[in-house]
């Protein structure tokens, strides 16, 4: 019996963004939660398009993106190929999110955004 490769970029998405349990249980499993607190509990999927407020910025697409019922954002891409600027790609990804403010609020309504890359 033969199966999908899940480090397939089609393969992947396919399994994590259309199967929220999946991608729970895979995200519970690698984030260093301290508690069962703060496991996430519910998904919800974010568009992968993170369309910048400023047309002259730069459009970005990643592979997963979701939110738990706490408010916390998580990107999650799937890169086999090693290049020089995915970790450079990956924290700019995760601080497109940060534009969880609008003018006036204060800053300790942030919730945390996790973006994860596979380390070598």
């Amino acid at each position: 019996m033969r199966y999908l490769d899940p480090k397939n970029d089609l393969i992947f998405k396919k399994i994590f963004g259309q199967h929220p349990h999946l991608l729970k249980s895979f995200l519970n499993g690698v984030l260093p939660f301290e508690s069962e607190d703060e496991e996430i509990d519910t998904l919800e999927y974010l568009t992968s398009e993170q369309v910048p407020q400023i047309p002259l910025f730069k459009h970005t697409i990643v592979d997963v993106k979701c939110m738990d019922k706490k408010g916390r954002q998580f990107i999650v891409e799937m890169q086999m190929l090693w290049t020089d600027n995915f970790k450079d790609r990956v924290v700019f990804n995760a601080s497109k999110d940060v534009q969880q403010l609008e003018r006036g609020k204060k800053y300790d309504v942030l919730q945390p955004v996790y973006a994860l890359r596979n380390r070598n």
